[in-house]
């Protein structure tokens, strides 16, 4: 029976070609607006390490002065970086405490990196200083070789982890662990490759892009002091100071680091909550932290992202207009159908009188539009496509937000297909109170 009811749709379908072809085009540009937007929605906000989400901890502290009422936060006046000098400081936990946990201190950098071919001109690229605790943290895998020993961490040594785009754009792709890498031409030991990672949002630095690619070169943060590499990313302080060198800066009260704690456990978390408090009244006695509230404060993954408003209010906007254009289209499917269906009122009497009952001839007319809202939601998905792909073109911060997983690839003709069957609800229903004698009579 189903065969037979969807052969007739498809035959009502292009009896009215004119019609269907409006409904078609009612119902793709709904969807594709609705899906264009909601694919950028969901890539924006959805969990980039849902496995440890929950374990990992962005470290904020409230260091300013009482004559700052919320500096450098969001609501809760929580700076989003901390000082350098609070970093060495918490950084030393991981060195001398009997409970220490992964933890690394973070900063953007950059650098112009060549080999010993001199065929290849030297490249401008971004880097991240870290503790090798990053890679774990964060698992970022490794296609060869692994991350610096924790030593180096202390000691300073010149080594350099590179992403797969940078191993590939440099030597060709493989395995180039062990050779020397340029970087402001200073000699740096490969030792270590990743995969491809690309986590987005860039949940762990999201002051210099939450939707940027992914650093390529990687080194540790104990190079940053040593070497006096500048920050990439927001430097802001709460009070003047004369800065005049790379140590004034390391000593001031300027906000230029990230840094970011994994605790896997609850008991965990509090015991480093102790730890930042006992820390905070031993600066107060150093003549830091003066404010009476000063205090610290850990935020998760999915917390820190909605903190920092990743997604804001604009895209939810953006979103539920798409949506309500999608209605605006169902709205003119619904007038074409009932149009379309009241047309063959005499046809259907006819079926009736013949013994049709009303629910097959419900059936027969949902059938109809649920194969006009699956044509039409497969054609809303290449507009949806075409959208993203210009989108993708010519806005390079849209570059990672427009590539459509598996479930919104199966979302678009569900959301079609229900969208049409409310449209059509009315409409069948109408068509099948028809009334045989009216239309036997007339004949």
């Amino acid at each position: 029976m189903f065969n037979y009811y969807l052969r007739l749709a498809w035959k009502s379908l292009w009896a009215t070609p004119i019609v269907t072809l409006l409904m078609l085009t009612a119902i793709a540009l709904g969807i594709g607006s609705a899906m264009g937007t909601l694919t950028i929605y969901h890539l924006m906000s959805a969990d980039p390490i849902p496995e440890k989400s929950a374990q990992l901890f962005a470290v904020q502290l409230r260091s300013y002065d009482n004559k700052q009422s919320s500096w450098g936060g969001m609501n809760d006046g929580f700076p989003l970086q901390i000082t350098y000098q609070d970093a060495m400081n918490l950084h030393q936990s991981k060195f001398i405490s009997a409970q220490s946990f992964p933890q690394t201190p973070m900063v953007s950098t950059g650098f112009a990196v060549q080999t010993d071919d001199p065929s290849i001109t030297p490249k401008l690229n971004s880097a991240r200083a870290a503790d090798n605790d990053f890679f774990a943290m964060f698992n970022a895998p490794f296609a060869y070789g692994t991350a610096w020993d924790k030593s180096i961490d202390a000691q300073g040594i010149e080594v350099v982890v590179i992403g797969d785009k940078l191993n590939n754009s440099l030597f060709g792709g493989g395995n180039n662990v062990g050779k020397t890498l340029y970087l402001n031409q200073k000699a740096f030991r490969i030792v270590g490759i990743l995969k491809h990672w690309q986590p987005t949002p860039l949940f762990y630095d999201v002051n210099n892009g939450a939707f940027n690619d992914a650093a390529q070169l990687f080194i540790p943060f104990s190079l940053i002091a040593a070497n006096q590499y500048r920050s990439w990313g927001n430097n802001s302080s709460w009070k003047y100071e004369d800065i005049y060198t790379f140590n004034d800066k390391l000593a001031s009260e300027t906000h230029w680091i990230q840094y970011w704690v994994e605790l896997k456990t609850a008991k965990e978390k509090y015991a480093y909550q102790q730890y930042l408090q006992n820390y905070i009244k031993a600066q107060k006695q150093q003549g830091r932290f003066e404010r009476e509230d000063a205090s610290a404060d850990l935020k998760d993954v999915t917390t820190w992202l909605s903190y920092n408003e990743v997604v804001n209010k604009d895209y939810r906007v953006l979103v539920g207009l798409s949506f309500l254009l999608l209605m605006v289209c169902l709205v003119n499917t619904i007038s074409l159908l009932l149009a379309k269906f009241l047309r063959r009122a005499p046809e259907v009497g006819v079926r009736r009188a013949l013994g049709a009952s009303q629910r097959q001839v419900f059936l027969q007319h949902l059938i109809e539009v649920s194969l006009l809202g699956f044509t039409g939601g497969l054609l809303g998905l290449l507009l949806a496509q075409l959208g993203l792909w210009l989108l993708k073109d010519n806005y390079q911060q849209y570059q990672l937000l427009t590539k459509m997983d598996i479930s919104m690839l199966l979302i678009a003709p569900l959301l079609a297909i229900s969208s049409s069957i409310l449209a059509g609800l009315y409409p069948a229903w109408k068509i099948c109170r028809t009334q045989p004698a009216v239309y036997l009579k007339s004949q």
